[in-house]
């Protein structure tokens, strides 16, 4: 196997995703019996090991952030994601910024804040 310039190596890792280029920083440790902090000073896969981290998250709080215009509808939101009452949602609503879910799965979050939004509310994941 022919050896590969450092130029031809740093092209070989833009085309891996955060996912894969994690995997060879694990597998670069194992092999050269070497932590992640070692290798973020001799190159930019640490860092990158440390973004794959946030990314694979699997707990999100769905933050509402305002209510905007169509507040009912944004209650009627609100008690469909929840076991609250009407009367625990609007308080909900009212007193935003309020997690209206907290520690949801990423599907669960991206729809709850997909149905939010569409209701006319402002919301962030966390």
């Amino acid at each position: 196997m022919a050896k590969l310039t450092q130029d031809e190596l740093i092209e070989a890792f833009k085309e891996l995703t955060i996912i894969e280029l994690s995997e060879f920083v694990k597998k670069f440790e194992e092999v050269f019996e070497v932590t992640a902090a070692a290798v973020a000073v001799a190159g930019p896969a640490g860092g990158a090991g440390e973004a794959a981290a946030e990314e694979e998250k699997d707990s999100f709080d769905v933050i509402l952030e305002a209510a905007g215009d169509k507040k009912i509808a944004v209650i009627k939101e609100v008690r469909s994601l929840t076991s609250l009452g009407l009367k625990e949602a609007k308080d909900l609503v009212d007193g935003a910024p309020k997690a209206v879910l907290e520690g949801a799965n990423k599907e669960a979050a991206e729809k709850a804040k997909e149905v939010l939004e569409a209701a006319g509310a402002t919301v962030t994941l966390k």
